[in-house]
């Protein structure tokens, strides 16, 4: 079944002609290249065969075809919305408002919760100086929660991200408070600063009643409040892999630091051809009762001859082990490889 998606840019892409006010000049509007069939029949055949809430999107940045199995539905980013603090965070940058090279000290008020590698860089002395650069390193390459919180204050705060997600026009995306305020919502609890140390934060959240847990972790995976489309993010990966989103120096550093992500390493990169490279974000949610909410990896997927295609696998909720989340996702990327090779006369075999 032919995506939703697909079918409303295959309307919008083969209008005929474009009257202009004011004269009587027709202009006729060039259509994109249809979405290789193949490819839109393996990635509906991989959304509807997954035991789980999956959105995946696909777009040939060159090309424009689109492609996607449930990809204008809301899944819960997690870690995925680091991504778009880093697009704030170097915009900023491009406006003169901060620097790469700048500054930025972390105190113990700065911890946050979960993964965050940096805080023992914080505890060892109580403050540690770093620079905007390195903070937006560790945040998309180790998805640091302390380093993205910072970076986000430093680039503005949450109104800050919400207004560059709005300015641009990205589309369906949500932006909540950052890490520790979204991660305590969920969990049912209020922040303090105090559950950012040793293990308080899973003692608050296990001395929490089940039926309230449950109810809160249930809310959030139905109206998650950092979700956002697969659709929408595939096509603000476009948008800056294409240079409409920063300046052109701003976009390849970018994307040279989104190439280095040390996480998931067997999701979206798991299957990738020698030759083919991959800028990317991935983003894991809590788990409650053997249900994890988010479980995801986003990035630009670039061939040998320099094509590039943005490609987002969403997974709202699941229980699936995780080798069969890895494998859907190295599916999909086998999938746009074979529909790359096929297209420039080489044989589309999916396995």
């Amino acid at each position: 079944m032919t995506s939703h998606w697909t079918r409303l840019c295959a309307v919008a892409l083969t209008a005929a002609a474009v009257l202009t006010p004011g004269t009587a000049s027709v202009h006729t509007r060039t259509a994109a290249p249809a979405t290789p069939a193949e490819l839109a029949r393996r990635i509906d055949q991989l959304g509807s065969g997954f035991k789980g809430q999956v959105g995946i999107a696909v777009q040939s940045i060159d090309r424009g075809w689109r492609t996607g199995w449930k990809e204008t539905e809301l899944y819960p980013q997690q870690s995925v919305s680091k991504f778009f603090v880093a697009l704030t965070a170097m915009d900023a940058v491009d406006r003169g408002r901060l620097t790469l090279t700048g500054p930025v000290t972390l105190t113990r008020s700065d911890l946050t919760l979960f993964n965050q590698p940096i805080a023992q860089r914080v505890l060892k002395t109580g403050t540690y100086t770093t620079t905007v650069e390195t903070l937006m390193i560790d945040a998309l390459t180790r998805s640091d929660n302390t380093a993205n919180d910072k970076l986000m204050r430093v680039a503005g705060g949450p109104a800050a991200v919400r207004r560059f997600i709005e300015d641009r026009r990205l589309g369906a995306i949500r932006f909540y408070e950052g890490e520790r305020a979204l991660q305590s919502r969920i969990a049912g609890l209020s922040w303090s600063q105090d559950l950012s140390i040793g293990n308080a934060f899973y003692r608050a959240r296990e001395a929490l009643p089940m039926s309230v847990r449950r109810s809160l972790f249930e809310r959030y995976i139905a109206d998650p409040y950092d979700g956002a489309s697969p659709a929408a993010i595939a096509s603000t990966l476009a948008r800056l892999k294409r240079g409409e989103l920063l300046s052109p120096a701003a976009t390849a550093r970018l994307l040279t630091i989104m190439s280095d992500t040390r996480t998931g390493k067997n999701r979206l990169r798991g299957g990738l051809k020698p030759g083919w490279t991959l800028a990317h974000k991935t983003g894991t949610g809590q788990i409650l009762g053997g249900v994890q909410a988010g479980y995801n990896d986003i990035g630009v997927l670039t061939a040998p001859d320099g094509s590039s295609y943005a490609v987002a696998v969403l997974i709202k909720r699941t229980s699936t082990p995780l080798p069969t989340r890895m494998a859907l996702m190295n599916e999909v990327v086998r999938s746009v490889i074979a529909a790359h090779e096929a297209e420039r006369g080489g044989s589309l075999a999916f396995q």
